[in-house]
């Protein structure tokens, strides 16, 4: 099968879940047998345009103009243009909150090509939240439905983009993760040096990750905990607002800022964790949660439906508003003690099911393809 796989951004050029995602989807149908080409736009412009990288085609394209994390690219738009048959089988686009999405829906209305989306979350993480819920009701709703497969990764999202009026073929595919690797057992990370309970934060340092409600709320956890330390590993626009945060509560002794810790690396970091702590106000299923589930780390998080179901006996969820700070929810995870949540993760997420189920519909919509 020749799958187009078209993304706005590819790991390792910047680092996310999402992104991981992509890179590791191609990188294991490639292995798989199939010839697959990813689509992104050029994070760096020192980046080759083209490049053969564990066993697929990378074309990056310029970015055009980028507005609200968006890229609004025309060189992705004429690449889909003179894309055929001839050369694809299927188009994979990755999230309908990017423009490179809609454009893959309109080839689809345009063209012969086959059409799946993974949704990897609902509402976007840069957007505002009043005009994404416009935007999803109308070329949202548009762009799913021409798709010939949506994938959402639980019963939760795949409700709720039928709500919308979705009319389109939606399988649920779980996200999945390396279980193989990531497990509670193993050597621990030398970055990660502590006495006390090791709180970390992995993620981007985006408005929608709300990084800042983490700092806050670990502020007032030193204060009962002392030998507590809080480790940050990512990077981003925020993170000048963070130190200066960190600094200002007086707490950059206990708070330590990792940077982009490299994949490899991250099976001994949460090893060396007690608490995963993520107040995000939009998510899909993170595989930051996923891992840290199945290293055997307490999760605190904010309240997200389609979230929740998966956290079993470690899970602390916090909603906004509600009676239960994001402190409150750390002092219970620090002081308290989960038992079957690795397992949960281990034998629902597996990574190599949701590569297996994902190429199957693929196959199924080439074949389908007049």
């Amino acid at each position: 099968m020749r799958i187009l796989r078209v993304a706005p951004w590819l790991y390792p050029d910047t680092k996310g879940g999402g992104d991981y995602h992509v890179h590791a989807m191609s990188r294991d149908q490639a292995a798989m047998g199939h010839d697959v080409t990813v689509l992104t736009t050029r994070a760096d412009e020192s980046l080759p345009r083209i490049e053969e990288t564990h066993g697929y085609t990378v074309l990056r394209v310029s970015p055009g103009v980028t507005l609200l994390g968006n890229d609004v690219s025309p060189a992705v738009a004429r690449y889909l243009w003179h894309a055929d048959g001839d050369d694809f089988d299927v188009i994979h686009a990755h999230s309908h909150c990017y423009f490179v999405t809609n454009l893959t829906a309109l080839k689809a209305r345009l063209g012969d090509l086959p059409l799946a989306i993974t949704n990897h979350g609902l509402y976007s993480q840069n957007a505002p939240e009043r005009l994404f819920s416009v935007y999803l009701r109308t070329l949202g709703r548009w762009t799913f439905d021409q798709a010939d497969v949506v994938f959402c990764y639980t019963e939760v999202d795949r409700e709720r983009v039928r709500d919308l009026g979705v009319s389109s073929r939606i399988e649920v595919v779980p996200n999945g993760i390396d279980t193989e690797r990531f497990t509670p057992e193993g050597a621990e990370s030398e970055l990660i040096d502590a006495e006390g309970p090791v709180v970390l934060f992995v993620g981007r340092f985006a408005e929608g990750k709300r990084p800042w409600l983490a700092v806050e709320a670990f502020a007032e956890v030193l204060a009962a905990y002392p030998d507590a330390e809080l480790y940050l590993c990512g990077d981003g626009a925020l993170r000048g607002d963070l130190e200066a945060q960190v600094a200002e509560l007086g707490i950059g002794e206990a708070v330590t800022f990792l940077g982009h810790v490299p994949y490899d690396e991250m099976p001994k970091v949460y090893r060396s964790g007690d608490v995963l702590v993520l107040p995000s106000r939009a998510e899909g299923v993170p595989r930051t949660v996923l891992e840290a589930m199945a290293s055997g780390l307490e999760i605190v998080m904010s309240d997200l439906d389609q979230v929740s179901s998966t956290l079993g006996d470690r899970g602390h969820v916090v909603a906004d508003g509600g009676d239960e700070s994001l402190a409150d929810g750390l002092f219970a995870a620090i002081g308290g003690s989960g038992e079957t949540s690795e397992q949960i993760a281990a034998g629902d997420h597996r990574w190599t099911d949701t590569v297996e189920r994902t190429t199957r519909s693929l196959e199924s919509i080439a074949e389908n393809n007049p």
